[in-house]
Order: C-alpha cells, then structure tokens, then sequence
C-alpha cells in the first residue's frame, strides 16, 4: 500500500547551509520502492526506517529543502514494482526514486525511471545488477549500495586465502543471485563441486542438501537473502551439516533480518560484507546506537544502505542549494559523494558504483547475548566492480 509521509514536519529549529530561500521552498519529493509484504517485508523495514533516521538526522530536511517521502511496495514482484515506479514517476512526479532490494525489481522498473523526460534519478538502496554497472548504465543511475558481484567476490577471495579446494555454491535463480556465483567464482580459485540455482522464494531444500552431502566438498558458499536464509541455515544446521563441511555467506545471509530468526545455529558462520553493525567509525557508530534507541533493534546491512542514500542525496542538495532544478550540478554532486558513510570509506567509480572495502566478519555474540557480526579484518581495500569498463556513460 502506498503511503506519504510528509517529513518537513518533523523538522527542528535547525538553520539550513546554503539554502537559496528559493530553491528551499521548490523541496524535494523522493519516492521510494521497497518490498514491505511476505517473507521478506523486513528487509523493506530496515531500508524504510534507515531513510527515515537520516531524515531525522537531516533536521527532517534533506539539504535545507522540504523533503516529502512517498513509499511504496513492491510485493516481492517485478510487475508491481514498474507499476509503483510509473506511479511514482508520471503521478506523483518524484524527482528521485531510491530503495528497490531485489535486481529483478530494479531491472523491470529502471527504464521507467530513467527514461522520464524530467530527468528523474534512480538511487538504488540496494540492488546492483551487472547491467546497470556495465552496458546498460546511465548517468542518472546511482548505486550507494555496491555492485552484487562484490561481496561475494571478497568471499571468493577469502576462501582461496583459507586454503578450501572445494566449494559447493548455491543462490536464488534471479539476477543477484547469478552475480552473485560469478563473483564468488571470479576469485575462488579451487574446484567447485556443486554449482545449484534454486527456486527465488524457495524455503524448502530437503533435494538440495540431501545432493550437497553426496558431493561431500569442503565448504559451502551461499546466497540467500531474507526468509530463505533463514530456512537454508536452519535445514543446514538440522542436518547436522555444520560441523562437517563450514557454512560460508555474504552477510545478506548472516545479517541482523536472519540471524534473530536462525538462532544459536549461526555461531561462528563467517561473511563478508562492506559494513557491519561492529564497524568503528564515528558515523557507523550514531547511526547503529540512534538506529537501536529508534526502533528497538541492531540495524542491518539493507538499513545502513538505506541511510547511506539518503545522507547521499543530502549532500548533493547541500552543494546545490537545496535544488535539483539543475540536473548536471545534482549530477555532479551525487558524484562527489561528499558525505560520511557509515561504511568508511567511500567514492564512486566512472559508472556511478561505489569504490569501498570489503571485510570479513565472524557470527559471535555481543555484550547482550545477541547474534551479530563480529570484525575479523580487510579482505579488500578500495575494491571496485568488474563491469565499470563496459560502461560508456553517456
């Protein structure tokens, strides 16, 4: 259900920079697309909460200028998706969409965002599909998330580094989940026994698994974001799989929307990820503290990107006055990405994708007793993704 939330006011006596008071009253309208129903609502709650907290943090104003926030649900389809973003973009007239977690959904609404005549921006929350970051990028199109592949070639990398020859690598037959063994594959420099596409949305992998153990590889490698990483870890852990051959994931797989549901059964999986809740820096930290004392729960990783978007489009408000009347000057300022990320460092490649390290982390407990994802180091320093140079930017 579509709903508008007029954030201005929540605003607080808070003076804007650089605000011509004209530009200021022109305001900022933002629609974003999430998915908010069935088994993977709550990864579209942390993104919409994530937005919500920078807003605040923003003074309920992004830039200085009045910031209306229209959000809408995907329902986990690529149909209703286009038909939310066409709403959007030609009723609502959004100057930017953001949000958007699955690559399908991303793929079905970007032209219609994209191809607007008013020059609507499309800020991906999320989703980082290879065409956009290659062929098929665009000069509106801003990824604040990664490209897909990336996490899961840090973890590639990793398992090389870690001496495993033989890895059984499974994910969701969509196009995340396709980057997603590719990138694995990309760095992994063993044998892959065992390469299984599933059904997207699949919660049962009684065949799967019961085909993984007769492979008998030394490690697995997968991907499943939302309510089938719950369903995949909890199966995994049941069939006693665990101890015999170690559960490796990107931290999609091992984050703060499927570790409360898998349990005990997730201690000491390793992930690698571009941000965890234990990351030090000074931004990192406000914002899981303020996340935490808002909504009563560790953020996750779809949270943090979320806040990273917004923090990004407040910056490039900033440096335009609070307008986005001039499409090249917001262009340039999405470009300079002149804000702090709660990742650390952060910059964007020529095809507008981000240039960022990758970590591994390690599923221990925190003072509390509670699951979460514990830093173990840098697998990649200033990593950037494999398709940048088959993007032509216009």
């Amino acid at each position: 259900m579509l709903r508008r939330t007029l954030l201005a006011a929540l605003a607080v006596a808070v003076p804007a920079l650089a605000v011509q008071p004209a530009a200021a009253q022109q305001g900022v309208k933002i629609g974003l697309i999430t998915t908010q129903s069935g088994p993977n609502a709550g990864l579209g709650r942390d993104m919409v909460d994530g937005f919500n907290l920078a807003i605040r943090h923003a003074g309920g104003r992004l830039g200085g200028a009045p910031t209306e926030l229209i959000v809408g649900d995907d329902q986990f389809r690529p149909d209703a998706g286009k038909a939310m973003a066409e709403r959007m973009v030609q009723r609502d007239r959004v100057d930017i969409v953001t949000g958007v977690i699955f690559s399908n959904i991303m793929l079905a609404l970007s032209d219609t965002v994209l191809k607007d005549r008013r020059g609507v921006f499309l800020v991906s929350g999320n989703a980082g599909p290879s065409e956009l970051a290659g062929k098929d990028c665009h000069p509106n199109f801003f990824a604040a998330s990664w490209q897909n592949d990336n996490t899961h070639e840090a973890m590639g990398q990793h398992m090389t580094n870690a001496g495993i020859k033989r890895a059984y690598i499974m994910a969701p037959n969509y196009p995340a989940g396709r980057d997603a063994l590719a990138g694995f594959k990309r760095f992994f420099k063993g044998e892959i026994a065992g390469e299984v596409y599933t059904q997207l949305g699949q919660t049962d992998y009684a065949a799967e698994l019961a085909a993984l153990r007769a492979a008998r590889p030394d490690a697995t490698y997968i991907f499943y974001p939302g309510g089938m990483g719950v369903a995949y870890i909890r199966q995994y852990s049941q069939l006693g799989l665990m101890p015999q051959v170690p559960l490796f994931a990107p931290s999609f797989t091992a984050d703060q929307t499927i570790l409360p549901g898998v349990g005990d059964a997730a201690l000491g999986m390793f992930a690698s990820t571009y941000w965890s809740e234990s990351l030090g820096n000074p931004a990192n930290q406000k914002f899981v503290a303020d996340f935490e004392a808002a909504y009563n729960r560790i953020p996750s990783p779809y949270a943090a990107q979320s806040y990273d978007a917004a923090m990004l489009i407040d910056s490039a408000l900033k440096a335009t006055g609070g307008s986005i009347a001039n499409k090249d000057a917001f262009r340039n300022a999405l470009r300079a990405a002149n804000f702090q990320s709660t990742r650390g460092p952060f910059k964007f490649n020529t095809n507008h994708f981000p240039i960022q390290n990758y970590y591994l982390t390690q599923i221990g407990k925190d003072e509390k007793g509670r699951l979460v994802n514990q830093m173990r180091g840098i697998i990649f320093s200033g990593h950037a993704d494999a398709y940048a140079s088959q993007c032509k930017m216009r």
